[in-house]
């Protein structure tokens, strides 16, 4: 490639980073709830974001599709021309949280998409052909599953995930018999072989504080935690608010609440851990009346999985202990169970080479958070990139990285493929 980067570093880091910065804003225009971005698996939002962001893909050069679950994929030319050239991956979710922030997820697809327009209108000829991809759901927040679209997209089915059931009762079977009415979902194989693909890039904001505490503005991720999430039901018996004295109760909000404290205990009993219980569902939840079933989220991660496991254990229990003591039943329901996963160090060194040259610092950085690279770590080596966010907020309307850091994250994922084409040596190559 004859272009020299860092020669024309100024007009990159503005032109393309203000051009991903109105693209964002234009994106986190399209939700399913006005007043707040939301836009979830299959959902009018999602379709109109991949209209939207498939045009873009489109100006890149792509080639745009949807498989079967709605992910939207843009590849280069040369990846369909020939079924058996090698690929390069990049990407991350289209789909958020409710009440979301506008970088989440988008950031990295968008940025795929800017860098393989640079290197296209730059007349690179890299040895591999470059797919970007937004997955259609990452985030769970449907069918209360993560990964759904990047599971898909790699052909990782169990026939129980086509079971799981929204808040409407409508399965995920259903939802996805519903794109083709009359046709019988079939899970698909993986969308590419593995030995096909020479890699997978994430680039995500950090969704943590360590890199503006330590005023970086990026780093490379060394592994990804695993992550256990459960839905507890507890049961007890309803009864009258007024009448029914403290020791005749079975109050299964009692031993739900009690529990959540024990929650929060893990965190100084098992190192690292991280424990949260997000949603909860009380019934009959009628003021005067004493609740007989309890219904919450837990979600338990850690980058050593025999410590995530151990932590499971222990507050399991602890929630049979306090259900004993109350007169209740708990039942654990597993909703999924991802191993931790270390990003693949070949990869990363690249990538670490490609943040010293454009920051001057090397940073390697866990992340707690789940992402689409664990499942594709499965099939194929990845790699992630953290770009800095302003106080560590993430899933919140307040998320925000700095067009000089977006600016500094594209020219280093640039680099980084560069360096992976062998275009720029790397040091002992």
């Amino acid at each position: 490639m004859a272009v020299d980067l860092f020669i024309a570093m100024e007009s990159l880091l503005k032109e393309r980073a203000d051009r991903i910065y109105r693209r964002l804003e234009e994106l986190a225009t399209i939700t399913d709830e006005p007043g707040m971005i939301c836009r979830t698996f299959l959902s009018a939002a999602m379709r109109r974001a991949n209209l939207l962001v498939g045009g873009w893909m489109l100006e890149a050069g792509l080639e745009v599709s949807q498989d079967s679950v709605e992910n939207l994929i843009g590849e280069e030319p040369q990846v369909r021309a020939d079924p058996d050239s090698p690929i390069f991956i990049m990407g991350s979710h289209l789909d958020t949280v409710r009440n979301a922030g506008r970088f989440d997820g988008s950031l990295g697809v968008l940025l795929a998409i800017e860098a393989i327009d640079f290197l296209r209108s730059s007349g690179a000829a890299l040895p591999f052909g470059i797919t970007a991809v937004g997955f259609s759901d990452e985030e769970g927040t449907r069918f209360h599953s993560s990964y759904i679209g990047s599971m898909a997209f790699c052909g990782i089915w169990k026939r129980e995930d086509l079971a799981l059931v929204d808040e409407k009762g409508i399965s995920l079977l259903q939802a996805l018999e519903e794109l083709s009415p009359g046709n019988r979902f079939t899970p698909s194989a993986a969308h590419y072989s593995p030995d096909r693909v020479r890699g997978y890039l994430e680039v995500h904001i950090e969704q943590g504080p360590v890199l503006e505490s330590e005023g970086l503005s990026l780093a490379v991720v060394s592994a990804i935690a695993g992550q256990s999430r459960f839905k507890l039901h507890w049961s007890g018996k309803a009864s009258h608010a007024g009448t029914t004295p403290r020791h005749l109760r079975r109050d299964a909000l009692v031993g739900a609440a009690q529990f959540i404290r024990e929650v929060r205990a893990a965190f100084d009993r098992f190192p690292e851990v991280m424990a949260t219980v997000g949603q909860l569902t009380v019934e009959p939840n009628v003021s005067n009346v004493v609740p007989d079933r309890v219904v919450h989220s837990l979600d338990v991660r850690h980058q050593d999985d025999s410590m995530r496991q151990k932590a499971c254990l222990w507050l399991d229990e602890r929630a049979q202990t306090i259900a004993a003591e109350h007169g209740l039943k708990v039942r654990w329901e597993n909703i999924q169970s991802m191993q931790a996963i270390p990003c693949d160090s070949a990869l990363s060194m690249k990538l670490l080479q490609s943040v010293e040259r454009t920051t001057g610092v090397r940073r390697l950085l866990p992340s707690g958070a789940g992402h689409d690279a664990a499942v594709l770590s499965r099939h194929y080596p990845v790699a992630m990139l953290f770009v800095r966010c302003r106080a560590g907020l993430s899933h919140h309307p307040a998320e925000y990285a700095s067009p000089e850091d977006v600016g500094v994250a594209l020219l280093a994922t640039i680099d980084f493929l560069m360096r992976e084409s062998g275009t720029i040596a790397s040091p002992g190559a």
